[in-house]
C-alpha cells in the first residue's frame, strides 16, 4: 500500500489554532498531542458557536476571521483532497465560545438546561401530553421519540429513567419530574419486585410483556449476553433509579428494597472465599456455578464487581451516612485497586476473571479486549471514593488511568473517546486495534469527561482540564440531537451521528436517560463546585417524619472533605436557618406531610 493517501474524503480535525493568515485564507492549527495541520478556508466554510439543547443556531460566519485568535479550540469539519502533499478544505467549523478562552459548557447553568431538554424528550416519548402512566412505557424509542412496536418494559430502562428523572429534580425543583421518577418507582415496585421473605431478599424481574391488560413476567434476562440467567449488573440497575430518587424523598421503603437487594448480592452472588461478586446465577439455584450458565459461570467482571458504586451505592451513602454502606464501597474500591491493573501486559485494565481471579480473555465478545469507558470510569469513581476514605492505591491508579488513557483510548485527530479496542499489540502493529468499528459511544464520552473533571477538580494539573474540556466540546458538538432531541447513541469517528439498527434509538436495552442525565447532574457539579467555583442549588422534597432524626443530608456527590459548604436554604419558599453548613446537613422542621427544602451550596475557597 501506498504511504500516501491517494483518495478524497471528508473528516475532522480538532486542535488549537496557531496562525490565520486572512490574505491566504490558510489557518495552522495543531491537535491535541501537537501534530500541525494547514487548513484552507478558501471556500467559505461555514461557521458557528456550539449551542445546547433547545437553543437556536447560532452563526459565527460574519465574525470568523476575528475569532481565529491563537490559542482556541476549534472543530474544523472539510475535505482531504490527495494534491500538492495533501490539502484540507474547511466547510464546516465549530467555536467552543464567543472568547479565546470561553467554553459555553462551563457556564453556570448549562448542565442544567440539557438535563430539562432531556426529562422533556423523554417525558414527552413515554407518555405525550397525558398522565404520567407507567403502562405505557416501553423500552424502545425511536430517534424522534415515538415508540415501535416492541410491547417490552424493562426493568433497568425504567430505573434509567427514574434515575434520570430525579436526578432533573435535583437540579431543578420542577414538581413533573419528580412525579415521573416517583411513579416510575412505584411501578417497578409494584410490577418488577420479588420479595422473598423465605430468604430474606428481594430481586427484580428482567421486565414484563404488555399484552393489552394482561403481563407475563420476563424472569430471566431476554439479552442475548445473559439469556436465561440472573445477571448481577440487571439487578444493580434495577436500584439506581430507586435510589436517587431516595436522595429527594427519603422513602424509607426504597432503603428497605435496596438493603433486601444487597442482601441478595451477599447471599448468592458474592465469593466469600477469594472475593468479589459474581457476575451470573442461575434462575433455579440461583448457584454462581451451575453448569446451565455455560461461560458466564463463576465470572466475575467489572459489572459485577464495581457497578454498584455508580449506579447506587455511593447514593444510598450520600442519602444515609450510613457506615456499612462506606464499608461496602471500600471493599468495592480495594478489590478493583488490587485485581483490575495489568500493566504489565496491557495499558488497559483486565475486566473479566475466573473464580480465582485469573484473566479470562477468552469470553464472549470481549475476549482480551478492553472497553476504553470502564477505564476511565474506575478512575472517575475512584477519585469519588478518594474523598471518603482517602488511600494511596486509589488515588494512584486513578492518576495513572487519566495520564495513559489520552494515547491510546481517545481520537487525538478529531476528538472523542473510542469504544472497543484489543488490550494487546500483535506484531508490528503501532496502535491497539478496534474490535469492530472506531465509532463513538454517548456513555463513553461521559465517563472521559467526568474522569477527568474530578481528577482536575481534586488533583489540579492542566492535562486533566486539557482533556475535561475536550472531552466535553465533543459530546457537546457532536451528540446533542437539535433536530429530535436528546442525544445520540453512537457517532462516527468525525462525530457524524450513526443511525443503524438499535444504535439508531433513543430508547433500547442500553439507553434510557441514565448515562446522559447522570453527565448533566455531575458535570454541572464538577464544573460548578470543584473547578470554576460558583454556588449551586439543590432540592428535595421529604417528609421529615420519614428522616432518622429529621436530619436531610444534602451532600451533591462525594467531593474532598471541606470543599463545599451550605450557604443557605429555604423551606417551602421560606428561608431556614437550622442546618449545619459543614456537615451538608439539615435539620428539618417537625411537621407532617412533605416538604420542599432548597439548598445553596458554596465552594470553599482553596
Amino acid at each position: 500500500m501506498a504511504d500516501a493517501v491517494s483518495f478524497s474524503f471528508s473528516d475532522t480535525i480538532a486542535g488549537y489554532i496557531d496562525h490565520f493568515d486572512s490574505e491566504t485564507r490558510q489557518l495552522k492549527l495543531h491537535t491535541a498531542d501537537g501534530r500541525p495541520f494547514d487548513v484552507s478556508l478558501a471556500s467559505g466554510p461555514s461557521a458557528e458557536l456550539v449551542r445546547n439543547l433547545d437553543e437556536p443556531y447560532i452563526d459565527a460566519s460574519g465574525h470568523l476571521d476575528e475569532m481565529l485568535s491563537p490559542g482556541r479550540f476549534v472543530f474544523a469539519y472539510g475535505i482531504h483532497y490527495p494534491e500538492h502533499g495533501g490539502r484540507f478544505d474547511a466547510k464546516r467549523l465549530v467555536f467552543l465560545g464567543r472568547g479565546a478562552e470561553d467554553y459555553r459548557f462551563e457556564e453556570a447553568g448549562w448542565w442544567v438546561k440539557q438535563i430539562e431538554s432531556l426529562a422533556s424528550f423523554y417525558r414527552r416519548a413515554q407518555f405525550g401530553d397525558g398522565p404520567v402512566d407507567f403502562a405505557e412505557y416501553r423500552t424502545e424509542i425511536r430517534l424522534g421519540g415515538d415508540k415501535t412496536a416492541s410491547h417490552v418494559q424493562e426493568t433497568d430502562t425504567i430505573s434509567r429513567l427514574v434515575y434520570g428523572m430525579a436526578s432533573a429534580y435535583l437540579l431543578t425543583g420542577k414538581d413533573e419530574y419528580l412525579e415521573v421518577a416517583e411513579r416510575g418507582t412505584e411501578y417497578l415496585r409494584k410490577h418488577m419486585r420479588v420479595v422473598d421473605t423465605e430468604e430474606d431478599v428481594t430481586f427484580w424481574y428482567h421486565g414484563i410483556s404488555v399484552d393489552g391488560d394482561s403481563e407475563r413476567k420476563l424472569f430471566t434476562s431476554e439479552f442475548s449476553d445473559d439469556y436465561d440467567a440472573i445477571p448481577m449488573y440487571e439487578q444493580i440497575y434495577a436500584l439506581a433509579g430507586p435510589v436517587q430518587t431516595y436522595r429527594v424523598t427519603g422513602d424509607t421503603r426504597i432503603k428497605e428494597d435496596a438493603d433486601a437487594t444487597i442482601r441478595l448480592f451477599d447471599k448468592f452472588f458474592k465469593d466469600e472465599e477469594q472475593g468479589g461478586y459474581y457476575s451470573h446465577i442461575d434462575p433455579i439455584l440461583f448457584s454462581p456455578d451451575h453448569e446451565s450458565l455455560g461461560e458466564n459461570a463463576e465470572r466475575k467482571n467489572w459489572n459485577s464487581v464495581g457497578d454498584h458504586a455508580p449506579a447506587y451505592l455511593i447514593n444510598l451513602y450520600l442519602a444515609t451516612g450510613d457506615r456499612k454502606y462506606a464499608d461496602f464501597l471500600e471493599y468495592t474500591f480495594d478489590t478493583i485497586a488490587e485485581r483490575f491493573p495489568d500493566y504489565a501486559h496491557s495499558p488497559f485494565v483486565q475486566e473479566r476473571f475466573f473464580r480465582d481471579w485469573s484473566h479470562d480473555t477468552a469470553h464472549s465478545w470481549q475476549q482480551n479486549r478492553a472497553v476504553v469507558g470502564h477505564n476511565l470510569k474506575i478512575a472517575w469513581n475512584l477519585m469519588r471514593m478518594n474523598s471518603l476514605k482517602a488511600k494511596p492505591a486509589y488515588q494512584e491508579l486513578a492518576r495513572k488511568i487519566g495520564e495513559i488513557m489520552p494515547a491510546v483510548g481517545s481520537d487525538l485527530q478529531r476528538g472523542g473517546w473510542y469504544d472497543v479496542v484489543e488490550r494487546i499489540k500483535e506484531g508490528d502493529q503501532e496502535a491497539y486495534r478496534f474490535a469492530w468499528h472506531d465509532r463513538k459511544a454517548w456513555w463513553q464520552q461521559e465517563q472521559a469527561i467526568l474522569a477527568y473533571l474530578i481528577l482536575h477538580g481534586t488533583l489540579g494539573g492542566e492535562d486533566f482540564r486539557k482533556e475535561a474540556r475536550q472531552a466535553q466540546a465533543f459530546y457537546n458538538t457532536f451528540f446533542l440531537d437539535h433536530d429530535e432531541g436528546a442525544v445520540y447513541f453512537n457517532v462516527l469517528a468525525s462525530g457524524t451521528p450513526y443511525l443503524l439498527g438499535t444504535e439508531r434509538l433513543k430508547g433500547s436495552h442500553s439507553m434510557s436517560m441514565y448515562h446522559s442525565a447522570e453527565l448533566c447532574y455531575l458535570a454541572a457539579v464538577y464544573n460548578n463546585l470543584l473547578v470554576n467555583g460558583r454556588e449551586m442549588d439543590f432540592h428535595f422534597k421529604p417528609a421529615p417524619t420519614d428522616l432518622p432524626g429529621r436530619v436531610l443530608r444534602v451532600a451533591p456527590d462525594l467531593l474532598p472533605a471541606g470543599s463545599v459548604r451550605i450557604a443557605s436554604v429555604e423551606i417551602d419558599e421560606k428561608p431556614y436557618e437550622e442546618f449545619d453548613a459543614d456537615e451538608l446537613t439539615v435539620h428539618l422542621p417537625d411537621v407532617q406531610g412533605r416538604v420542599k427544602v432548597k439548598v445553596r451550596l458554596r465552594p470553599v475557597t482553596k
